[in-house]
């Protein structure tokens, strides 16, 4: 039987001369790689955590490299026991849930099956997507109902979108104002049969984010994302109070029983785990089974690059309360894109990857040619908004100023 050989990490980032905005700039990859000499792939979660990340990988390597591939569940149980921050870091749990994620990839070639048959057996071969990523330097209403129509024109049928801009825990008058009128105009654009999704990005004080959900609640979004600052998440009773529309939240919560507390503390309506950071699929089946007793629908979290992509496509397909399923992929630069063959999203629907494993092939030279050490970008904008929503970014300006690169 094959063992784990050697797990590692490796970062790629987009060419200097790209000028890809903070949330597409660098992709955390992990092989893990057999005495057979089969490699397995999986992803990790970047947001300013890339380097933290990465090393966190050499750290989880030690409890898997050695064993026989089929115990990688072992070497998973055995790190839940020494890793004694585990349940609050999220650099351990990004680090944990790539190699996961790598390990049954690796099953599932070996064994000529997808994952979603490791998990139990596909109960669908397409899932609906919704698109992220598409307003990149709108700020007027008029630009941000532009883009919506031609989102909508290539087949997508469910837009999210931050109408906030720069506003930050707490909300003026005037910037109430300016995400209503982007949020009407998206309305008004796209007419009433797309979805509308509000995304705050965890941003805000609980009274402003109930003053901006009950101004929002007009317009009839599906649910409304992450609403008030997650150290302050107990106050999301307080907004499913008065607020209508729906909460979505999930993808800081790294635990099974971080998703069981939120659904019984009456704090969430939409889960939204991350795949690479709550555990990759052997916490994934204990979370989507916390999800169907509650009876709480599905939307996995999807912000990175197209290994996690493909490996939640497989999740996604074994899902009981599946929803709606994040996708950048539009909006994605050309480095991004080049890195995986094997899924594509048409007409707003992602197909189901049936090859063995997640079911895609990694381009390994594009990975060698994006390969770097670099820092993410830093400023005007924090990484986790889409770029030009809250700064105007001219067309001829120079890509924002890489960090210092480090060593390790």
């Amino acid at each position: 039987m094959s063992r784990i050989q050697r797990v590692e990490a490796i970062e790629v980032a987009a060419p200097a001369d790209d000028g890809s905005s903070p949330w597409s700039s660098t992709v955390v990859l992990v092989t893990v790689t057999t005495s057979d000499g089969a490699v397995g792939w999986g992803e990790a979660p970047t947001t300013l955590m890339t380097h933290p990340v990465r090393e966190s990988v050499a750290e989880v390597a030690r409890f898997y490299e050695g064993r026989e591939l089929y115990d990688h569940a072992g070497a998973l149980r055995e790190f839940e026991r020494y890793s004694f921050y585990r349940s609050r870091s999220m650099e351990a749990m990004s680090a944990l849930s790539a190699v996961d994620i790598a390990c049954h990839d690796l099953v599932g070639r070996e064994l000529g099956a997808p994952v979603s048959v490791l998990l139990g057996g596909a109960l669908r071969d397409r899932v609906r997507a919704y698109a992220n990523g598409w307003y990149s330097d709108c700020i007027a209403p008029d630009e941000f109902a532009a883009r919506a129509k031609a989102m909508v024109a290539g087949g997508f049928r469910a837009l999210k979108f931050d109408p906030f801009a720069d506003q930050y825990r707490t909300l003026s008058p005037e910037g109430l104002s300016a995400a209503v009128a982007r949020v009407h105009a998206v309305r008004a654009a796209v007419g009433e049969t797309v979805d509308l999704l509000i995304e705050y990005h965890g941003r805000f004080l609980p009274e402003a984010a109930v003053r901006a959900g009950r101004a929002l609640d007009a317009f009839r979004p599906r649910f409304m994302e992450e609403p008030v600052l997650p150290e302050l998440c107990d106050a999301l009773a307080e907004f499913r109070r008065n607020v209508r529309t729906p909460v979505a939240l999930g993808e800081r919560l790294l635990t099974p029983a971080d998703f069981e507390s939120f659904l019984a503390r009456g704090l969430v309506d939409i889960l939204q785990p991350d795949l690479t950071n709550s555990g990759g699929f052997t916490y994934g089946r204990e979370i989507a089974g916390i999800a169907a007793a509650h009876g709480a629908p599905v939307a996995y979290h999807n912000a990175f690059g197209p290994v996690q992509t493909a490996a939640t496509l497989q999740i996604d397909a074994v899902l009981p309360t599946f929803f709606l399923q994040e996708s950048f992929e539009a909006s994605w630069p050309d480095w991004k894109r080049s890195l995986v063959r094997g899924y594509t999203v048409e007409g707003g629907e992602f197909a189901i990857p049936t090859k063995p494993g997640l079911g895609i092939e990694v381009d390994e030279s594009a990975v060698e040619r994006y390969r770097s050490e670099i820092v993410e970008p830093i400023g005007p904008e924090p990484p986790w908004v889409i770029g030009g929503t809250w700064v105007r970014r001219s067309t001829t300006a120079a890509p924002p100023k890489r960090s210092r690169t480090r060593s390790t």
